[in-house]
């Protein structure tokens, strides 16, 4: 067999998760499948909402009075409980259509940003916020932590729109699709026509 026809790994392991019964059970559940789905909106609009309010304060735009650090002290809680909860009813989501969302370009692009993300809230308390007391109560803190603040709400923005777009089938497996597009989902030869 040709190895450009082999299934990837990606694949091959989406396929075995799959084959489970409980990710069928939750994929077709009549009341499990939407409260998990909404429970993920309403926490990502949790963790997001919270995460923009801190962001809108560290460009200087919102919140000019408080201290960064007493406004992330009153919403840190929040933003901890939403990741939480949007990490795992994310999970149980993709565990319940791992193939399709495997080879789906606007999850792979969410999970891009979702990398993105987390390197910049990385930097952002590795680097930038070393020196915070510095800049905690100033009304607009340096460029340094308002361009880690505007790549959050881009990324974030990012993510939402992604993961808005995972519902829409134009760019699925099985189609009719541009060579650039059956790369970028990660087609095996048995998904596309």
């Amino acid at each position: 067999m040709d190895s450009r026809y082999e299934p990837s790994l990606v694949h091959s392991f989406t396929a075995w998760l799959d084959s489970h019964a409980w990710s069928t059970a939750l994929h077709e559940s009549l009341w499990v499948w939407p409260l998990v789905e909404s429970t993920h909106v309403l926490t990502v609009t949790l963790f997001v909402g919270v995460l923009v309010m801190v962001d809108l304060r560290l460009l200087g735009f919102a919140f000019r009075d408080t201290p960064v650090s007493v406004m992330t002290a009153r919403v840190l809680p929040w933003s901890i409980g939403g990741f939480c909860l949007m990490v795992v009813t994310g999970l149980l989501l993709f565990y319940a259509n791992p193939v399709h969302l495997a080879h789906n370009v606007w999850f792979r692009l969410k999970v891009i940003l979702l990398v993105m993300a987390a390197v910049n809230a990385w930097a952002f308390h590795r680097r930038v916020s070393r020196d915070r007391e510095r800049w905690d109560s100033q009304p607009r803190p340096p460029v340094s932590v308002r361009l880690v603040a505007a790549t959050s709400v881009s990324v974030w923005a990012g993510v939402i729109l992604a993961g808005r777009m995972i519902a829409y089938n134009w760019f699925e497996c099985g189609r009719d699709q541009s060579a650039f597009i059956i790369w970028a989902a990660g087609c095996a030869a048995d998904l596309t026509p």
